[in-house]
């Protein structure tokens, strides 16, 4: 198991903030929320909740994952953006670079998932007693045999895109789970960012869209 040492430079950033909710830009390689483990105290939402203690979480990424993150700032708040997520009504783009290169420029993947339990956390696809799992992509550019993906994840299962990718046989660089001993070896990080929310405020009733630009180690010069 890897050591827990995120990044403390910067220790947090705020992308928006207003009395109702934060969205924050989470690095990879920092938890969303504590884990279980003391060694695992560090999170976004620890950090964060240090400058704006009535936080809470909405939604998590992935430890490795890179991107916005929603809070909210009261418990209504929270409940109302809990159920923009779960029903569905909160607009999501990631950016991926795979291995290999797609044969078409679009597509989607129609897999159900499960837990894994004897290797939880990692995911599986179980067409049997998987649920529903939905992703569509789109192939952005592709050079030195990898490509950038635009990832819309219909449903949010746990790590739905990462097992998706794989299972078409284009896994994500840096994917220490579901990439084989290449793909992981080609980043120093699971690339893999959650650049881009559109959602209803749940108070001012108006369209919000945020954007994350994505990090260096996305760009092809550096795969």
């Amino acid at each position: 198991m890897r050591k827990y040492c995120p990044s403390t430079e910067p220790y947090f950033t705020v992308v928006y903030k207003d009395p109702s909710l934060l969205v924050l830009d989470k690095p990879s390689g920092l938890l969303c929320v504590p884990g279980r483990d003391p060694a695992h105290k560090d999170s976004l939402a620890s950090r964060v909740q240090e400058h704006y203690p009535e936080a809470l979480i909405v939604h998590r990424l992935d430890m490795d994952t890179s991107g916005l993150v929603v809070m909210a700032r009261s418990p209504e708040v929270h409940r109302a953006l809990s159920t923009l997520f779960q029903k569905r009504k909160v607009d999501k783009t990631y950016f991926a670079r795979v291995w290999g290169v797609p044969e078409t420029d679009i597509g989607e993947v129609d897999l159900p998932l499960i837990c894994d339990w004897p290797n939880r956390p990692r995911q599986i696809v179980d067409f049997e007693v998987g649920k529903p799992s939905l992703t569509h992509w789109e192939k952005i550019s592709n050079s030195n045999s990898c490509s950038l993906i635009r990832l819309k994840p219909i449903t949010g299962r746990s790590h739905q895109l990462r097992v998706h990718m794989q299972a078409i046989g284009h896994p994500i660089l840096g994917d220490p789970f579901y990439a084989h001993k290449e793909a992981v070896a080609a980043a120093s990080r699971l690339l893999l960012h959650a650049s881009e929310l559109k959602f209803i405020h749940p108070v001012k009733e108006e369209m919000l869209q945020f954007n994350s630009e994505l990090p260096r180690e996305f760009s092809a010069r550096n795969i």
